[in-house]
């Protein structure tokens, strides 16, 4: 007859809790997966279906009961290496969703708000649009794939109990300003031609007082910010490449998957 003692049970637990820990962590919180447009509890069995897969591959875990506070520090730890890989790719999206907030505002549209079914808050249509956009191109291009990978080789280069979460944690904070950055450059060419619109606005002002600026002006700045919007479409792509790619090795970088 099999007999199991109390240590054993608790060290296979703690070898399945602690990686589930981590798994869940990041599926909460990164893009696409951990919105509200799927349901928490399909974000739970994705996990644990993950884990059991990559259970097996990885290296020795520390021998601890889950439930004693050594085991209950290690869960935070994982929590939090999960939510700072999450967070990280949170950023590559934000940034397109500055782009557009700030692009909206220069061509009228701030008004034009919509409730974000994936957030919950109010965004500018420009931005939601540029939200679908990044994350139909993160999906197309595997990005989700190569954060599983990545995730996976984290317990390996970041293994569970190790010491470098808090400098991992003031690495991501010290790039955050990266995410405005790219937000700019992203739109800066859109930027700089609506100002010569709005130039040109301010001389025919001035060359005919008795034009009213305010009834055509609105709607001209409307349709040419369509139009110059349109068109930065067209580098969206090789803009999106440089970001996904820099944001992924970037979190290699996080994970010291090297």
């Amino acid at each position: 007859m099999l007999e199991l003692t109390d240590a054993q049970i608790s060290t296979w637990v703690a070898t399945f809790v602690l990686p589930l820990f981590r798994v869940t962590a990041v599926l909460m919180t990164m893009p696409i997966i951990g919105t509200r447009m799927l349901p928490a509890r399909v974000r739970l069995y994705v996990a644990v279906a993950i884990t059991f897969v990559i259970v097996p591959g990885l290296p020795p875990l520390p021998e601890v009961n889950p439930l004693s506070l050594q085991g209950l520090l290690l869960c935070a730890e994982q929590i939090i290496v999960g939510a700072l890989f999450g967070l990280a790719l949170q950023m590559l999206f934000q940034a397109f969703v500055i782009a557009g907030q700030i692009i909206a505002v220069q061509m009228g549209m701030a008004f034009s708000s919509m409730v974000d079914p994936a957030n919950g808050v109010n965004v500018t249509v420009v931005s939601q649009f540029m939200t679908m956009l990044v994350s139909i191109l993160f999906l197309l291009m595997n990005g989700h794939l190569v954060v599983f990978e990545v995730l996976t080789e984290s317990f390996t280069t970041l293994p569970v109990g190790s010491a470098l979460v808090v400098n991992q944690f003031w690495e991501l904070a010290g790039r955050m300003s990266w995410v405005l950055g790219a937000g700019l450059l992203l739109i800066l060419p859109a930027i700089a031609a609506l100002l010569v619109v709005n130039i040109a606005f301010g001389v025919m002002t001035r060359a005919a007082p008795q034009l009213n600026i305010f009834s055509i002006g609105f709607p001209l700045t409307l349709v040419m910010g369509m139009v110059i919007f349109w068109m930065s479409l067209a580098d969206m792509l090789s803009h999106y490449q440089g970001l996904a790619s820099e944001t992924l090795q970037w979190l290699r970088e996080l994970a010291r998957a090297r």
